[in-house]
């Protein structure tokens, strides 16, 4: 009798696109320089950076500006970026060269198995998610990154206080993460009334966000602190 293996369910679709062919030459270029290979041993972070300092996750950073744009503004901490799509890579790659970005550090693999094997527990000072699919229909939220599952892994971690930064411009999107982490005991809600909060001045605003706020869309971030 054949083992049936289990169907693992992506919160991502890897839609590649084309790649330009500048962000091509910094994906060969710069990839041994600032790219993390995958593997299923541990990273280490002080042989990884050139200091040793507060770490930041990010996770899904789409063409990478905006986290490139926190890494210039903090060069006293270690900044790691994961994105599946091949475009955004490249095109922060683009970014850290011309700028000489020495605290940033990217990943192209799926931010499950980089969580799972190559960071180690209680290392991360925070972990950034910021405006994930949102698997708007009911039948696909099954699909959304945020589940159980993912924040407690999550929680593995982080150090203890540790934040959990969240955004996203869908409304139910955003109630599904509320809820999801203030049914968790594992993090405490950040916000004064247990909900949301307002936008912090460390995160950039997106060209994608400005074009929703344009178009009356809402835009709604959640801080979570390990306990």
């Amino acid at each position: 009798m054949t083992k049936k293996h289990l169907r693992t369910i992506h919160s991502f679709v890897k839609r590649q696109g084309r790649l330009t062919s500048g962000q091509e030459l910094a994906l060969e270029t710069q990839w041994s320089i600032y790219g993390i290979d995958y593997s299923e041993d541990p990273l280490d972070f002080e042989e990884l950076f050139t200091q040793n300092a507060e770490t930041i996750l990010e996770i899904g950073f789409g063409n990478g500006d905006s986290l490139w744009k926190m890494a210039q503004a903090s060069p006293e901490k270690n900044f790691i970026g994961i994105e599946v799509h091949r475009p955004g890579v490249g095109h922060i790659l683009r970014l850290i060269e011309d700028s000489d970005c020495e605290n940033l550090r990217v990943s192209n693999q799926d931010a499950i198995d980089v969580l799972q094997h190559q960071i180690p527990d209680h290392s991360l000072d925070r972990v950034q998610l910021f405006f994930p699919d949102p698997w708007h229909k009911r039948k696909h939220n099954k699909r959304r990154i945020v589940q159980d599952a993912f924040i407690r892994q999550l929680a593995k971690k982080l150090k203890p206080g540790g934040i959990f930064h969240m955004a996203t411009d869908w409304k139910d999107y955003a109630q599904h993460m509320l809820t999801t982490l203030n049914h968790c005991e594992l993090f405490n809600n950040l916000s004064d009334n247990n909900t949301f909060v307002p936008k912090p001045d460390a995160r950039p605003t997106t060209k994608f966000e400005k074009r929703g706020h344009r178009l009356g869309h809402g835009v709604w971030d959640l801080l979570f602190e390990t306990k």
